[in-house]
């Protein structure tokens, strides 16, 4: 039987995200709704689906080795993990997420320190208790079991919520009035595990392909023809990842230029490129890109 490592990709709103990410890295994943242990191409692997809320503590307690999660649930939970890899994607964006303090448009609160003997709805309830603490105001934190947004200013006077974007709170009327947390997404490991040569090495080299793959999403590599009077204006057009890659092609004074470049700038380069002598140019996407 080959050595396993257990790997807890996280359950709900990441899911999707993570997976895409897997697939990106070189790891095919499927699962159906209702299973939590999806099939990976990898017999090394052994794959579960847990709630972020949790992974943190399962991953310290040793139920599994390593695991996927948001940096807000680990200091929530204050879990004792390794820190494997900064992974900076959410369910919608490659940003990081917001704990934000947040209340009704119609609220006459202004500041967190007018909270005071006030009530505020939260799922990130212990990191909520350690804020006020730090600005020294006494208020009921309360566990808000969802839908949190709709709460303010009925049920609550106040919330904490994640936010990416902005959006669901703007559409629900709340008013932003500090943040409480900035979260990313964490790759994390047991400590025992890390000890583990074997696992040690694989969880390194599953982080190495997953932050290859993220590099890879906002790249994209340009191959062009370019002859030899014109090589040196191509150059100095071309920004490049390190220093491209030159080489000579069958038919004399010519070259193969091979590069690779921010995505957000190709559609401004080609025509410069094209300007300055090059052809043939090819634009390809790239799967990963490892450092």
């Amino acid at each position: 039987m080959p050595k396993k490592l257990r790997l807890g990709l996280p359950k709900g709103s990441l899911e999707e995200a993570t997976f895409d990410l897997f697939k990106r890295a070189g790891f095919r994943i499927s699962t159906t709704v209702r299973s939590y242990y999806p099939a990976v191409d990898d017999e090394e692997l052994e794959v579960v689906l847990y709630r972020p809320q949790e992974m943190s503590r399962y991953v310290e307690d040793g139920v599994i080795d390593a695991g996927i999660t948001g940096e807000d649930w680990i200091v929530e939970n204050g879990s004792k993990v390794v820190e494997i890899k900064n992974l900076t994607y959410a369910k919608r964006t490659r940003q990081a997420v917001r704990w934000v303090l947040a209340v009704h448009e119609s609220s006459k609160i202004r500041s967190v320190k007018d909270l005071r003997g006030k009530k505020v709805a939260t799922e990130l309830v212990n990191v909520t208790k350690r804020y006020l603490k730090r600005n020294r105001v006494k208020a009921d934190v309360e566990f808000s079991w969802g839908a949190t947004e709709v709460k303010p200013p009925l049920l609550a006077d106040a919330i904490v919520e994640v936010t990416e974007t902005g959006s669901s709170l703007k559409a629900n009327r709340l008013r932003i009035i500090d943040t409480v947390l900035t979260s990313t997404t964490k790759f994390i490991a047991n400590k025992k595990s890390c000890a583990d040569s074997w696992k040690h090495e694989k969880i390194g080299n599953i982080a190495m392909l997953l932050e290859g793959a993220m590099h890879a999403e906002e790249k994209v590599g340009l191959k062009m023809n370019v002859s030899e009077k014109d090589l040196k204006k191509v150059l100095a057009t071309l920004p490049a990842l390190k220093n491209p890659t030159i080489s000579p092609l069958s038919r004399g004074g010519w070259y193969d230029v091979d590069t690779i470049i921010d995505e957000k700038i190709v559609r401004t380069l080609i025509p410069k490129l094209k300007k300055a002598g090059a052809s043939g140019i090819i634009e390809y996407p790239l799967n990963k890109v490892i450092y």
